[in-house]
């Protein structure tokens, strides 16, 4: 069958009730959604397409991990209100966005099974409802946060979740896999939650399609490797996302880079290496250095060929982006190790980057749909 879109959302800001971000953004998220909707209005589209404000889990605060306890932080309540009275008066549902590892991380009471859908022997329970998983309690919370706001019929869209694969300990493929399949075979149950059986969220959207290597790490490294895909479009475990069990296509026929990438020269004096090494990872990406991460086995001098690599890559293999200040060499030898591969650039008509330029992201994206077309 063909990908069908049902409904059709503008989205007004990127999480600004994060706790992180105070009340920075709070006067002027109510309004800017309200001018999205009246140009809607008079552009005879509202009926067709509506304005959502995505909301991070912290919006709604939790004493302990049951769904019972939740409220919206009070900090945000006279704005919560007056988003939850423009989402009715629009029709529009309330997205929430969902981060089970960084929940998983801040709950270390909790076992990974809650949060990849295992059976649990002691599930949690909250009154007469039991949680087995984290998605059903996050859910429940927001519920009953809307509930206690005056709220309780409003839809609810979960805007992302996912499982990232790199990082941070426990950030892998392998359990990325059993999260995403996890989380795909209990949507597929339609069962909701205790406080809404057999009314599940009325969208889900799986975290993320590709990685991000220019993602902000504010919550952690681990934000930046999110997609089911590779930045070069290359899948990085089986998930069902409706081709069932096929495995996921890999894009074919990239343009990569020539076969170059940037060492730490071991010859020169390395007394300043460490300036270097800080220097190419703030301006690159390392986070596949942390711990946990797939990359983080790399001893000195590795990790510096790591960091040099990743900024010659994103800087299109330019010669003079391998200097650092006499320290890099270009090698044609691939200095990959097991699981840490170090990455070649994509070749592309405008610009050639190892990030996602917005004609690469496009392609790719438009291929991905291709891909479920043709499977479905």
């Amino acid at each position: 069958m063909p990908l069908l879109v049902s409904n059709l959302y503008i989205v007004v800001g990127d999480e600004p009730f994060l706790l992180r971000h105070g009340q920075n953004f709070h006067p002027f998220v109510v309004r800017a959604a309200e001018n999205v909707q009246q140009a809607l209005v008079h552009a005879k589209l509202s009926g067709k397409m509506k304005v959502l404000v995505p909301c991070t889990a912290d919006t709604f605060q939790n004493a302990s991990i049951l769904p019972s306890k939740a409220s919206f932080r009070s900090d945000v309540n006279k704005t919560m209100a007056d988003l939850l009275s423009f989402l009715a008066n629009s029709s529009s549902p309330f997205m929430v966005e969902l981060d089970p590892f960084l929940s998983f991380q801040h709950n270390k009471n909790m076992s990974l099974d809650y949060y990849l859908f295992q059976l649990m022997s002691h599930p949690v329970k909250d009154g007469q409802n039991k949680y087995d998983n984290y998605v059903d309690a996050s859910i429940d919370a927001l519920v009953t946060s809307l509930t206690k706001a005056g709220f309780s019929d409003m839809d609810i869209i979960v805007g992302r979740a996912g499982w990232p694969t790199d990082g941070a300990v426990n950030a892998t493929p392998a359990i990325a896999q059993s999260f995403m399949t996890g989380l795909v075979n209990h949507l597929g149950k339609k069962s909701g939650t205790p406080l809404r059986p057999k009314v599940p969220p009325i969208e889900m959207y799986l975290f993320s399609l590709l990685d991000e290597d220019q993602r902000s790490i504010a919550s952690g490294g681990y934000e930046r490797h999110h997609g089911i895909f590779t930045f070069d479009g290359q899948a990085k475990y089986y998930a069902n996302i409706g081709q069932g069990p096929k495995s996921l296509k890999n894009a074919p026929a990239v343009n990569y880079l020539p076969s170059k990438w940037c060492v730490l020269d071991n010859n020169k004096d390395l007394s300043n290496v460490s300036s270097s090494f800080s220097s190419a990872c703030s301006k690159g990406d390392c986070t596949s250095l942390l711990p946990g991460g797939s990359c983080s086995g790399l001893a000195w001098p590795g990790n510096v060929s790591y960091a040099f690599n990743n900024y010659y890559q994103q800087h299109d293999q330019s010669e003079d982006s391998c200097y650092f200040n006499g320290l890099g060499l270009i090698t044609t030898v691939d200095p990959s190790v097991d699981n840490c591969l170090f990455p070649l650039a994509i070749r592309t008509s405008a610009a050639t980057s190892l990030h996602l330029t917005l004609p690469v992201l496009l392609l790719l994206v438009l291929w991905f749909l291709h891909c479920l077309y043709i499977v479905w």
